[in-house]
């Protein structure tokens, strides 16, 4: 069977399908091939939307558990119905993926269930994963790669997803675990340990660096670092892990201080989750033999178009590298699926949000303090603690606080970083600023509604200019 298109985008996760959407909308006669056979990728089936709703899950029994009682709500005698919780979270996935076949449909894009290998320009193979299928090759104008990544391993630690687990294994356990350590400090780790923290388990979080949320600001790491103490979450940083023994009781790990080598110790675990970031799936795809050009770490190169070496081979996504989100993907799938139909397309990656969806949430766009000190920027602040904004007060949720960073000299806003309830959705009003250019100045004049959380970012921008009122 041959069938011929204008692209082949090969991964159906957040960047995949929406460049096979968006290609398909402009014109192009789109093909989608995927392997799993449920679309949506990794952040759909085992990544940020099973995670998420099991995160909403477990914070609705701490919050009956241990805040009722403030709000004149006296609930006794709960439990966790574990098995709900999880079908809860499969239908949330299982109505998502079938929402996607249905919008490939309705756009008229061709989805094949199948392994891909490019096997030439303009030529790509499917390995049906379906017994009895017939192998399918796709002719082609062009090829985007929209393959995603996979948890990166740990040497000495062999995963096997009943006791040592990756995210994935950690979404479906079957009972709660008494005892669970997290390696690595990471968003996925500390969303996962919190969901299990919040269910009964003691969790000991394991972290090479001195510091959780690498990369993120400074004083949101420390502050965090005190958040997640006090909710009752063990943090060892500045520790590796060396190896690790599982058997049917639980396992055994090996560690080793960082700053004192030699200082050994193991800790015991019901469950281990190995979450120390992500690696590109760029192997098994065939684009060594046709000549695409891979970095060191798997990573494949692409221009500022998303082309690679090789003449209508794109890549898009993890794949690529830099921010590994399904956000950051589903601005380069539509990019580059513009781009290809003789559009414009462009992604301003300085204004991408990370969005940590614990509890409090964290948040943050653009700079850190620590690298505008490191880039020798002149700039201001403007903070304001969720403690001091009404709303905040009265739904109880007043941990954390606004900072924004902005030009000393020309007031344009920098960065941002949150931390608070509904952190992720909140940095969206400092996203769109910073994307029109705007301002602290610029939000800290406009109208915003009360009470409302969102006058913590209005307070915050006001400060960069030491005006807040309300502090």
């Amino acid at each position: 069977m041959s069938e011929s298109y204008d692209l082949v985008v090969i991964g159906g996760g957040p960047g995949g399908y929406v460049a096979a959407i968006r290609a398909a909308q402009l014109g192009l006669k789109t093909a989608c091939v995927d392997k799993r056979g449920a679309l949506g990728g990794t952040c759909l089936n085992v990544g940020c939307i099973p995670s998420k709703a099991l995160l909403q899950s477990s914070h609705h029994y701490e919050v009956a558990n241990h805040e009722f009682a403030d709000h004149g709500i006296i609930a006794k005698d709960l439990s966790v119905d574990l098995k709900a919780m999880m079908g809860r979270k499969d239908k949330v996935v299982e109505d998502l993926t079938k929402g996607i076949e249905f919008l490939f449909k309705k756009n008229k894009v061709d989805y094949f269930v199948g392994e891909a290998t490019v096997t030439g320009a303009g030529k790509v193979s499917v390995k049906p994963t379906k017994k009895g299928a017939r192998k399918i090759n796709l002719e082609t104008k062009d090829i985007m790669i929209a393959t995603g990544s996979d948890s990166t391993p740990l040497k000495g630690v062999e995963v096997d997803e009943k006791r040592i687990v990756t995210s994935t294994g950690a979404l479906s356990l079957t009972k709660i675990p008494k005892t669970m350590v997290v390696i690595g400090a990471g968003v996925i780790g500390l969303e996962m340990g919190s969901v299990w923290r919040r269910l009964g388990t003691e969790v000991t979080v394991v972290e090479f660096l001195d510091h959780i949320l690498p990369g993120m600001d400074g004083e949101v790491s420390k502050t965090m670092r005190r958040v997640f103490k006090k909710q009752g979450m063990e943090l060892k940083l500045s520790t590796m892990v060396t190896g690790a023994k599982a058997n049917t009781r639980g396992v055994t790990l090996d560690v080793e201080s960082v700053k004192n080598k030699g200082q050994k110790d193991t800790l015991k675990a019901d469950v281990v989750l190995v979450s120390i970031g992500r690696r590109p799936y760029s192997d098994a795809l065939g684009l060594k033999k046709v000549g695409v050009e891979l970095d060191e770490r798997g990573f494949i190169k692409v221009d500022d178009h998303f082309q690679t070496n090789v003449p209508g081979i794109f890549a898009i996504g993890d794949v690529i590298g830099g921010a590994m989100l399904a956000h950051k993907a589903e601005e380069e799938g539509a990019a580059c699926a513009e781009i290809l139909a003789g559009e414009a397309g462009h992604v301003d990656y300085g204004t991408i949000p990370g969005v940590v969806y614990t509890w409090p949430e964290v948040a943050s766009v653009g700079k850190t303090e620590e690298q505008l000190k490191e880039d020798g920027v002149d700039y201001a602040i403007g903070k304001f603690p969720f403690s001091a904004n009404s709303r905040a007060r009265a739904i109880a949720d007043t941990e954390g606080f606004v900072k924004i960073l902005a030009d000393k000299n020309t007031d344009a806003i920098l960065g941002a970083h949150i931390i608070g309830p509904a952190a992720g959705d909140l940095i969206q009003e400092v996203v769109t600023g910073m994307e029109l250019g705007a301002s602290a100045e610029d939000i800290a004049r406009i109208c915003h509604s009360h009470p409302s959380l969102s006058e913590a970012v209005k307070e915050a921008a006001m400060g960069v200019a030491g005006r807040a009122i309300h502090i």
